[in-house]
């Protein structure tokens, strides 16, 4: 989830989760949220402009 006031989802590729740059963020929001969320969502510590440059180019 990402934004300040409102929080937007993503629903990302599972292949995303062996790419290092995602696994960065991956425990950079292990650090500083943790994995336990009562609604089963993950909060990304970074800018939603951020993540999706990053997810795009981990598409191309």
């Amino acid at each position: 989830m990402f934004g300040e006031s409102q929080k937007r989802r993503f629903v990302v590729p599972i292949s995303y989760l062996s790419e290092p740059l995602f696994q960065d963020l991956l425990s950079q929001a292990e650090e500083q949220f943790g994995f336990d969320h009562p609604m089963g969502g993950l909060t990304i510590p970074c800018k939603e402009d951020v993540f999706v440059d990053l997810t795009s180019r981990l598409r191309s």
